[in-house]
């Protein structure tokens, strides 16, 4: 017969598991090895990093915490940090199947970096402004986060980072100054450029890497988000992609974009796109919709697309569209209605 947990033995645990403990701790506590082994199988702890934490907390965030634990004086740093702060990353299929936790630490004698299937641990200084508290752990700020993922990943994940920062808690400035603080370390350079090439106004993943692969096609850089008016009002519809020199709007149309509980619902969602893109096209302008697949698996396709788009609308003979779009510097924020076509 198995012997419940005291009340005392039960209320100490409750309050101790909110921070990773060891087995030396738990038993200090009052529990036993099959005391332990059942608390995992009902999933009142969970255990990760030879690590024991309470079973209520999401599994992210017990694994950081955990390693983090593991390894003293580290501070939760690059993709772990920027998913638990809700940062847009974007990894391919084979990196993400290990999904490590990353930590950092100041450099001394007894540390190295490590690079394992669970943990990887980055040497690097740390300064106060560049750590914050999350959740109750210590993670690099939203800016020095976003310039160590740049140092490590591919340029076009890099932009999807810093794209979603600059949208939801960081300013040009913040990220410049992080770019400025790690002046010399492997992989700035493609940080700055990273950050450089950084727009809040992408809305999604699939709009940053598009952006780059765009710009690795030597396409003009685009317009984003940008309104049109329809001769009485501005509409509410925003495009992702706007070449007014090609007069081209480009979609990125996500896999999520048809998802509908129903078949109603989706009926619905497909009626509502067809009368926007009649709205749009009423606006004498070409439009191309694009996704995933075209993106990365058909490139030249799309691009060859987008150029004969740009040959059509040059060819239109209708009055110049009037539009305007956000401050990049400012998503959130409309300009006043402009008297002709304004970018900023």
């Amino acid at each position: 017969m198995v012997k419940k947990l005291s009340d005392e033995v039960r209320q100490a645990l409750l309050a101790a598991a909110r921070e990773p403990q060891t087995v030396g701790d738990l038993r200090q506590l009052g529990l036993h090895n099959h005391d332990v082994q059942r608390l995992i199988r009902n999933r009142s702890l969970q255990r990760f990093h030879h690590r024991y934490i309470s079973g209520s907390l999401d599994e992210q965030t017990a694994r950081a915490g955990c390693a983090q634990a593991a390894h003293p004086r580290s501070v939760i740093s690059h993709r772990t940090a920027a998913v638990l702060r809700d940062l847009r990353v974007w990894t391919d299929n084979h990196r993400l199947l290990t999904n490590p936790v990353w930590l950092t630490c100041e450099p001394g004698k007894q540390r190295r970096n490590q690079k394992r299937d669970d943990v990887v641990l980055r040497r690097a200084d740390l300064t106060s402004p560049e750590l914050q508290r999350h959740r109750g752990l210590l993670l690099t700020s939203d800016s020095r986060t976003v310039v160590d993922l740049a140092r490590e990943l591919p340029f076009a994940e890099a932009v999807v980072t810093a794209d979603h920062a600059l949208a939801l808690s960081v300013s040009r400035a913040e990220l410049d100054d992080a770019v400025r603080r790690q002046s010399g370390w492997p992989g700035i350079q493609r940080a700055r450029s990273a950050v450089a090439f950084a727009d809040p106004r992408a809305e999604s993943a699939l709009e940053s890497m598009a952006r780059v692969v765009f710009a690795d096609a030597g396409l003009p850089a685009p317009v984003l988000q940008a309104q049109f008016w329809d001769g009485h009002t501005w509409m509410l519809e925003r495009v992702d992609f706007w070449w007014p020199d090609g007069r081209t709007v480009g979609e990125a149309d996500g896999l999520a974009k048809f998802e509908a509980a129903t078949p109603a619902e989706r009926r619905r969602l497909l009626r509502r796109n067809y009368e926007r893109d009649q709205r749009l096209a009423d606006r004498d302008l070409e439009l191309i919709h694009f996704g995933l697949e075209d993106l990365f698996q058909r490139p030249g396709e799309l691009v060859n697309r987008l150029y004969a788009a740009f040959t059509r609308g040059r060819r239109r003979t209708g009055a110049d569209p009037i539009w305007r779009t956000t401050d990049p510097h400012d998503p959130h924020c409309w300009p006043l209605p402009p008297a002709a076509n304004t970018s900023f």
